[in-house]
């Protein structure tokens, strides 16, 4: 059953989005004269959350960059679509850190609500969207100008986002097993019932479908985008977290944290295809842009997997800080 809310409550006034918009054209305008950043390189980032920091790899050459420190308890982290900058969300702190990937330094750093769980950058990266998993919102920051915009609410204990290419956000919310839909515009649209204590999320590159990981039923509900309804559920086994999906859309990869385990799904059918042994409780799952590798967090074993998706039976294993959860790969 899908629940409608008024729009009035995102808090948004049309002033918010002009200085928004206008914002976000002087920045385009302001990067297109500095011409393209070089060198341009694929990396990966991982939140540390019991080591304050984050660690980069390139993604290329499956190599560690080193960690850089960021805010207190990180543990969601997502890309900008030009693959400048990383997101990441500051559980203990309150806040998100933007990170410079050519420098991996932190340039800024924006207070959001209680407990931020992820930072998903919208599909034209004009802005940021934080899951505040103390605070059943979501916060709403402008990229230009670097603060909190708006205030969404969802349900309880928010987790994870998932975004598609028209703009619409998917939320997870662990403590009503429901995912809730918010608009373009902001509005909470809807919410989806799905299994218990939903966590991960991920959607197809065209936006069609919504994956969505419950750690509680050991399954993944999948969600149409064109009907905001549940049109299948995966048995997956275990207690499944992150996951993500391949660039053709046509493979999902899930986190099975209770087994130590990457779990490949074939889409088409909803079959296990495989069951990849991995380090201890995997968290984040992330794909690399051309779909060649599948890189996963190991939270209890401070360390990251990474796994070729073409003959996935041999992994190689690289370290991490202390207790690494969400991961997020640039993509360019």
């Amino acid at each position: 059953m899908l629940a409608a809310l008024p729009a009035a409550a995102c808090g948004v006034t049309a002033a918010d989005g002009a200085r928004d918009a206008a914002a976000a054209r002087s920045a385009a305008e302001a990067r297109s004269a500095a011409g393209p950043r070089y060198p341009v390189r694929i990396q990966a980032f991982a939140a540390n959350t019991g080591s304050d920091s984050l660690s980069a790899y390139n993604v290329q050459l499956a190599r560690p960059l080193g960690a850089s420190p960021v805010g207190n308890g990180p543990t969601g982290v997502g890309a900008a679509p030009n693959g400048n900058t990383v997101y990441v969300a500051n559980s203990k702190s309150n806040t998100v850190s933007f990170v410079d990937t050519e420098t991996r330094q932190v340039i800024a750093t924006v207070p959001v609500g209680a407990q931020p769980y992820a930072a998903m950058p919208t599909p034209n990266g004009a802005r940021v969207l934080t899951a505040n998993f103390g605070a059943n919102t979501v916060s709403v920051i402008s990229v230009p100008l670097q603060r909190v915009t708006a205030t969404v609410p969802v349900g309880r204990m928010p987790h994870s986002i998932a975004t598609v290419p028209n703009g619409t956000a998917y939320v997870t919310n662990n403590g009503s097993n429901t995912v809730t839909v918010i608009s373009p515009g902001l509005s909470p649209v809807a919410v989806i019932p799905v299994g218990v204590f939903p966590s991960g999320i991920s959607a197809t590159p065209r936006g069609d479908r919504v994956f969505v990981s419950n750690t509680g039923s050991g399954t993944v509900s999948v969600i149409s985008t064109a009907s905001n309804q549940v049109i299948a559920v995966l048995p997956v086994g275990g207690a499944p977290v992150g996951n993500a999906v391949s660039p053709s859309g046509s493979t999902l990869y899930v986190a099975d944290s209770t087994n130590n385990q990457l779990v490949i799904v074939d889409v088409g059918s909803g079959r296990v295809r495989a069951r990849i042994p991995v380090g201890l409780t995997p968290q984040g799952v992330a794909v690399s842009p051309e779909g060649g590798q599948v890189w996963v967090t190991n939270e209890g074993s401070d360390t990251v997997t990474v796994i070729n998706a073409a003959a996935p039976g041999s992994p190689i294993t690289l370290p991490a800080g202390h207790q690494p959860e969400g991961i997020a790969i640039t993509p360019h």
